[in-house]
């Protein structure tokens, strides 16, 4: 698939995932815009028939959601997730530091039983604060678990505040490389172009891989981009207006 549609694609799932947080009355805005073309990439170009796709920072489940109801699976549109091997959410996530362990294992049997496709799972830059997230590095090192993708979704904002005032993460490419894993960085997470070079730089060898998004919380709302406020922040009143306007929905 094309850019350009590919790109279409991904404006319309941000309007859909909006109208949808208006109406649930529920809002993890800000995560949930800056993974949008990631979740298009992988959906339209980068999963194949034998790979799975787990999403560990779930409170950003909205556009997912949307995603698999399209490709007609059964699924509520609901924050967090809860296991549904048949319609495509493959264990139950949420609560952060836990989806990345339970990929390792997954990527693991997969190795033991020679089972072919590959494991991608998407953290948060928050997440990789968890002790889990470092252990799980160094398991899936140790055991060479080259079937598994881990993307990270840096858009430098934990919660409500900075990831720079809370917990730095400098060097976090250095960080990975250290733990004996291929790390990619995509300077534009947002860019069709960078993303699918950053997955067609994924080597042949027998390390994990890492794959660092750059991108920004709450993209595609301009006066939403960039800021805490937006982690889980209801949508109402004038904000309405405001972001209808800028998804040239009014």
């Amino acid at each position: 698939m094309d850019n350009k549609n590919l790109e279409n694609k991904s404006k319309k799932l941000r309007v859909d995932t909006f109208n949808a947080f208006v109406s649930k009355g529920e809002a993890h805005l800000g995560g949930s815009f800056s993974i949008i073309e990631i979740l298009i990439m992988l959906y339209n170009v980068i999963l194949k028939k034998n790979d799975k796709f787990i999403l560990s920072k779930a409170h950003a489940s909205f556009p997912l959601c949307i995603i698999l109801r399209e490709k007609g699976f059964k699924v509520p549109i609901t924050t967090h997730l809860e296991i549904n091997k048949k319609n495509g959410i493959h264990c139950t996530t949420g609560s952060l530091g836990h989806g990345f362990p339970i990929t390792v294992g997954m990527a693991m049997t997969r190795k033991i039983k020679n089972i072919k496709g590959r494991i991608y799972v998407m953290i948060s830059d928050g997440e990789c604060q968890e002790g889990t997230t470092w252990e799980s590095f160094l398991i899936a090192s140790k055991h060479n678990l080259s079937n598994l993708i881990l993307l990270i979704d840096y858009n430098k904002i934990q919660a409500l505040d900075f990831i720079e005032d809370t917990l730095p993460l400098n060097s976090l490419s250095k960080k990975i490389k250290s733990f004996n894993w291929n790390c990619i960085n995509v300077k534009n997470g947002h860019s069709f172009n960078d993303l699918r070079n950053g997955f067609t730089k994924i080597p042949s060898n027998n390390k994990p891989t890492a794959i660092i998004c750059n991108t920004i919380k709450s993209k595609g709302i301009k006066a939403f981009e960039n800021d805490p406020a937006w982690h889980a922040k209801q949508i109402e009143g004038d904000l309405i207006i405001q972001g209808k306007k800028a998804l040239n929905i009014l």
